[in-house]
């Protein structure tokens, strides 16, 4: 074996020895972008998962008899693998320290009549709403205050336009950079008014045992008033042993959508920077490319572009899947669960290389009005328009006439233009006084 061969086998038998760690890690979620990605554990990584089955389990037997347990932080993952039940195993857990605290007399009220679709369902919305609220939301306003920032800086800032990927009527950068404001802003208005809902209801759902045991209580106004006052979730009903999950069907397409718009403006702004429209501020130690030293590449807005779409994906997979369920229960959707932070720390990451991206960026009026200048025949629109309105003949075909020569429309021939027409000496003043740098409208 070569000394290549030996030394690649040393290191394929060191690894099977390594334990998980950020460069052992196969998801780079875990791997290479934890430390961007380290405020979602406490939401969807499995301690933060069981963390949340203990709250719901401890909430419900609250309110089921009235007694405040005080527990402290455990191993539920051990127990676990003794029950291969990871609902299961926070109820043994439970039980377990009652019997230690002396409550054994409470300890069957622990998961009375439920199935663990009854924990599961309403600790996953529970933790996906607190990580809504707490982490993405302020994540994402941070997002678009920059950007709202930017907007009002390049307000007056008269950049030539492209539809087709040809010179058009001038715009104004603000303006360009409000539009994505907008539309973000609209879909978190959305993405707030979807419920996060909870399946609460025992094994199909119909209170079955709780009934039979207490059929003297309103258990749906008990449900209704433990999953939407306790847990400050809308409880689904009636159900089948789950979820329905159309509202957090609802809530992926809407962080789709979004993720397509943030898609649309890191696309924008790489285009804007291949067109030297932007500069990028220098990181000291950064590195463009390993073979051109000259070179500052858009990282941060391709960066985000790969990880919202690789997001999308698993968005795309989690809507259409999760809604269906074969008659009053499968497992499928119990799989596809364990991987919601997957794409919400896709999207994380793409948030914060936007936020990097757009601090880097320094406009470049120079190549800005240089492509302005070069583009005068841009006007022709203004021109034709303002001797429509004036009654002359055929002003349209005037200005095609003009613009589609081969040779390049300038300020010189637009003027020329302009003094051979047969109008009024104000109109001429009119028409005189537009400019590529001028014409973006309101």
């Amino acid at each position: 074996m070569t000394g290549t061969g030996q030394f690649l086998l040393l290191l394929s038998l060191n690894a099977l020895r390594v334990q998980l760690n950020s460069l052992t890690a196969i998801s780079p979620v875990d791997g290479r972008y934890f430390n961007n990605t380290r405020n979602l554990a406490p939401y969807f990584s499995e301690y933060g998962l069981i963390r949340y089955r203990v709250l719901v389990e401890i909430e419900y037997f609250i309110s089921l008899t009235g007694v405040v347990p005080e527990l402290e932080d455990f191993p539920a993952r051990e127990i676990e693998k003794t029950t291969n039940h990871d609902v299961k195993a926070v109820e043994y857990f439970i039980k377990n320290k009652f019997d230690e605290f002396g409550w054994s007399d409470y300890k069957e009220f622990i998961h009375f009549g439920l199935t663990s679709q009854d924990i599961n369902n309403t600790a996953i919305p529970l933790s996906l709403r607190e990580f809504m609220e707490k982490e993405f939301l302020p994540t994402m306003t941070s997002l678009v205050e920059k950007l709202s920032a930017k907007s009002l800086e390049w307000d007056n800032i008269s950049m030539l336009a492209r539809t087709h990927g040809q010179p058009a009527s001038p715009t104004r950068l603000g303006k360009e950079i409000s539009v994505f404001v907008v539309r973000i802003n609209k879909q978190l208005e959305l993405l707030k008014t979807i419920p996060h809902a909870a399946k609460f209801g025992g094994a199909t759902g119909n209170f079955n045992a709780h009934h039979i045991a207490y059929p003297e209580i309103d258990w749906k106004k008990f449900a209704n008033e433990f999953v939407g006052h306790r847990l400050g979730l809308v409880r689904s009903h009636p159900t089948t042993q789950i979820e329905h999950y159309d509202n957090m069907a609802a809530l992926f397409d809407n962080l789709k959508r979004i993720n397509t718009i943030l898609i649309d403006f890191s696309r924008d702004v790489w285009q804007y920077v291949a067109m030297n429209y932007f500069k990028q501020k220098i990181k000291a130690g950064e590195i463009g490319s390993s073979a051109m030293p000259h070179k500052v590449n858009p990282i941060d807005f391709e960066n985000a572009e790969g990880n919202l779409g690789f997001a999308n994906a698993i968005f795309e997979h989690l809507a259409a899947k999760l809604p269906i369920s074969r008659l009053q229960r499968d497992l499928t959707d119990s799989t596809v669960l364990r991987n919601i932070g997957v794409p919400l720390a896709h999207t994380y990451i793409s948030i914060k290389s936007l936020q990097r991206g757009i601090d880097k960026l320094e406009l470049n009026k120079v190549a800005i009005d240089a492509d302005l200048e070069d583009n005068w025949a841009v006007v022709a629109e203004a021109i034709q328009t303002v001797l429509r309105k004036e009654g002359y003949p055929n002003p349209y075909e005037a200005l095609k006439e003009l613009t589609r020569k081969n040779e390049k429309v300038t300020a010189e021939s637009i003027a020329t233009f302009i003094e051979g027409l047969n109008v009024k000496e104000a109109v001429k003043e009119r028409l005189r006084s537009i400019t590529p740098y001028n014409y973006t409208g309101i």
